[in-house]
């Protein structure tokens, strides 16, 4: 891949696939005036330097949504670049511990179910944590 002198920044995001015990997974609407705003994504924000992706995950939720989760297992990592910022998105598998959800970050949070994602409109690289959710959800379906 070429490093262009003016390549976007880069920032590291840890992203949580945050389920309840329904079996719902928990969406966010962003804001309509902040970038790629109006669009739907699986909530989560940028790493702070000496912070873990788990405590990363932990806090972010708390900030934005008002809730505890449990950080589980990786689902998936992805690389993406934009034309204004490269992405590395660190996504996890979470419990929904205790709260309830608020959008004190975002316009708007709902509960879906998995086969309802294909009706809300995600930015690019949310794409693949949907596909690979999926075939996580196929393989744990199973046992």
């Amino acid at each position: 891949m070429n490093q262009q002198a003016s390549s976007p920044p880069h920032k590291i995001i840890g992203v949580a696939v945050i389920e309840n015990n329904s079996g719902q997974i928990l969406i966010d609407r962003r804001r309509p005036e902040g970038v790629m705003g109006g669009l739907w994504e699986f909530p989560g924000g940028k790493m702070e330097p000496g912070e873990t992706v788990t405590e990363c995950i932990e806090r972010e939720i708390k900030e934005e949504l008002g809730i505890n989760i449990e950080v589980g297992e990786l689902l998936i990592i992805i690389e993406h670049t934009y034309t204004h910022l490269k992405v590395t998105l660190i996504v996890h598998m979470s419990k929904h511990v205790s709260g309830v959800p608020q959008p004190i970050e975002c316009d708007e949070v709902r509960w879906v179910h998995l086969d309802e994602l294909s009706q809300f409109e995600f930015p690019e690289a949310n794409t693949q944590i949907i596909s690979a959710l999926k075939q996580y959800k196929a393989l744990t379906n199973i046992f």
